[in-house]
């Protein structure tokens, strides 16, 4: 058995939510990194996704299906359980995700600075 998620894997200022590099919609990578340890159930994966909607964490669970990343699997009940689990394509991202994560926190404060500058009076945002 997997080690339960936890609440706050998350940080909301987390080096990975400042990275302009993108895997999948706005919430594909974090779902992967859920999935990383081995399957897991729609209410698992709710607990450090509180801030998704679950319609949105849905359609991001079936596109990440869809694209062959996640493999979904109905164990007939009862209780009737519903697994996400990554396939061989989708643990094929972790190491390109890690690498990414890496770049992202050594660039941690450009990319302030950068999203700083942008949003000030007088920066691109304003113009």
């Amino acid at each position: 058995m997997t080690e339960p998620l936890k609440p706050d894997m998350f940080d909301p200022v987390c080096p990975s939510d400042l990275s302009p590099i993108r895997f999948g919609d706005k919430w594909a990578g974090v779902i992967i990194r859920c999935l990383e340890q081995g399957p897991r159930r729609f209410s698992e994966l709710r607990i450090p996704l509180h801030a998704v909607t679950v319609k949105v964490l849905t359609g991001s669970l079936r596109t990440l299906e869809r694209d062959g990343l996640v493999a979904r699997t109905v164990h007939a009940g009862p209780p009737r359980r519903v697994e996400y689990e990554l396939t061989p394509l989708g643990r094929s991202l972790l190491a390109p995700m890690d690498t990414a994560c890496t770049w992202a926190a050594e660039h941690w404060d450009e990319l302030i600075d950068a999203r700083e500058a942008f949003s000030s009076p007088g920066g691109a945002a304003h113009r």
